[in-house]
């Protein structure tokens, strides 16, 4: 389980108001009541004062079974983080001169990538006298775009870096 940090809540005689805003074991609002007779009451159910609400004016505290609490406050957390998807940059390298073939082979590779909600940087690497035709670069990388237009969209337009011409595609939001 994710672990929840103890020390956020106050229980029992780790409370400091006088007066609390009392709610009970069932959920329903007893009232504000001296902190004395909430620790009372929560002793008489045999369960935990819970400040829940330390920043309300008074405090809001609940009566109940703080290992529970803690418990199922974890498996939100767990809950929330299982949620959460890591978004990865994948990246992908051809030349001005990539074959047919290949280049296909690439751009299946980047529409798996696409389809796992993942970003895509492709590199087009220049060498030698390639550098005088930057334009075969962009026809490359304009293709690219061209066959994964129904699955991805340009986050970043084609732009040089030195010998490399990048390009950024990102999943399309549905």
């Amino acid at each position: 389980m994710a672990s929840i940090d103890k020390r956020k809540y106050r229980i029992n005689e780790r409370i400091r108001a006088k007066e609390v805003r009392l709610i009970g074991p069932d959920g329903k609002q007893i009232g504000i009541v001296p902190l004395r007779e909430a620790l009372a009451k929560a002793e008489e159910y045999g369960l935990d004062l819970v400040e829940v609400a330390p920043q309300a004016s008074p405090p809001v505290c609940k009566i109940m079974d703080y290992g529970q609490f803690l418990y199922q406050e974890a498996k939100k957390a767990k809950e929330a983080k299982k949620r959460q998807t890591q978004v990865e940059l994948k990246e992908i390298k051809v030349r001005p001169k990539t074959e047919e073939h290949d280049l296909q082979t690439k751009i299946r590779h980047i529409r798996r990538f696409l389809e796992d909600k993942n970003k895509v940087k492709i590199r087009v690497f220049f060498r030698g006298r390639e550098m005088a035709h930057p334009e075969l670069g962009q026809q490359v990388l304009q293709k690219i775009q061209e066959a994964v237009k129904d699955l991805g969209r340009v986050e970043m337009a084609p732009r040089m870096e030195g010998r490399q011409m990048i390009m950024i595609l990102g999943p399309v939001k549905k």
